[in-house]
């Protein structure tokens, strides 16, 4: 087992912090009717921050410990939406509710200084899970395409959006086949910030118009993209010193697998895979949209690139990917063989450049900042 501090297994919920007692007061009322919308009233605790813990007032929202244990014992997230017969692919109000538990499951805090940027960021989540179950993509390591008549590309700035085209219906062709007709190569480190970039575009353009104009000109221009998106758009949580359960998710979170085997980690594309938790303990598959991962076939897909890893004519490293899915299909029908296997990929992963005994398991997730007006922590460059 990879070595590393053993995660909080208690929820420290949701935050609330604002300038004065009566804006918490008033946050707090919309937060509660909320819940009581999505039928969660009774499963939340609420409690007073200590003064020193804001520049005004703050309040803790949590779920009941009891109901903690009986829905998420030791916080995992992943069988929460059976456990509450929830659908959360034909019903909205569900995906709400699922993403609002975990989010009050959380073993590290959802800080946001009111209720608007609260429920933006549900929204957001909901969108982007919305999405990310409609993208479809054509996978390359190397080659990427965009639909030529609202993109187009630059060697110094990328993809950008054409003058006049939107960018969220560029972004829906570029990433949905259902609009488009055709699939468009991507990364899946890319593919991913696409889906975020239109959950943020499509809160943004009902909460936030002005820093929609500001996005829409910024992709006109030029792209955010790899680190620098991270930095512009995303919050993480959780870390390498005091890493999330294994098993906790929030729909709406991207995250990453890491492949633990140091030679197959060597193919291009394969040094881990980038997706979404979708809920409902659901992963998103960006080249196969109607077969997404369980945790299990995810484990098991990383584990099994090791016996797929091949030299082609040329001497660069492959990875045969109808070897995988054989093997990957062999271990689904053993039990005995999947058990251990997954045991050893549900163990935390190592730091960068260690390959040792750790699994494929991240240590933090990441989502959306916060994007309210007078409250928004997402900066652009170009504004």
């Amino acid at each position: 087992m990879s070595a590393a501090p053993t995660p909080s297994l208690h929820p420290v919920g949701i935050h609330l912090y604002t300038e004065t007692a009566d804006a918490l007061a008033a946050s707090s009322y919309s937060l509660l009717v909320q819940l009581e919308q999505l039928g969660l009233q009774d499963a939340v605790e609420t409690a007073e921050l200590p003064p020193t813990a804001s520049p005004g007032a703050g309040r803790r929202f949590y779920l009941r410990a009891g109901l903690a244990r009986q829905w998420a014992p030791d916080l995992n997230t992943i069988g929460l939406a059976e456990r509450l017969q929830l659908d959360t692919v034909r019903s909205t109000e569900d995906l709400e509710r699922e993403i609002l538990l975990a989010m009050l499951l959380s073993p590290v805090a959802f800080e946001f200084p009111s209720h608007a940027e609260l429920a933006s960021a549900v929204r957001i989540r909901r969108n982007l899970v919305v999405a990310a179950r409609r993208t479809a993509l054509a996978f390359h390591t190397t080659e990427v395409d965009r639909p030529e008549d609202c993109w187009t590309y630059s060697e110094d700035q990328g993809f950008t959006v054409r003058p006049g085209h939107a960018l969220i219906p560029a972004l829906q062709k570029a990433t949905q086949p259902d609009t488009s007709g055709k699939l468009y190569s991507f990364s899946c480190y890319r593919a991913t910030e696409y889906v975020i970039l239109l959950a943020i575009a499509q809160e943004l353009e009902e909460c936030n118009p002005a820093l929609m104009q500001d996005l829409q000109r910024q992709w006109e221009r030029r792209p955010i993209m790899s680190g620098q998106f991270h930095d512009v758009f995303l919050c993480e949580y959780g870390s390498m010193e005091a890493p999330l359960p294994p098993r906790y998710y929030v729909p709406g979170d991207r995250l990453w697998f890491r492949n633990p085997d140091a030679h197959s980690s060597d193919v291009t594309g394969y040094e881990g895979s980038w997706v979404f938790y979708l809920g409902g303990g659901l992963f998103t598959n960006f080249w196969k949209r109607e077969q997404p991962y369980t945790l299990t076939a995810k484990c098991l897909e990383l584990f099994h690139w090791r016996h797929a890893t091949y030299t082609d004519d040329t001497g660069e490293l492959r990875i045969d990917e109808s070897m995988v899915e054989a093997r990957v299909k062999a271990s689904m029908a053993d039990p005995a063989e999947a058990a251990q296997i997954l045991e050893l990929m549900l163990r935390l992963r190592e730091p960068k450049g260690v390959y040792q005994s750790g699994g494929c398991i991240d240590t933090t997730r990441e989502y959306p900042r916060r994007v309210c007006p007078g409250t928004a922590d997402l900066v652009l460059p170009l504004a």
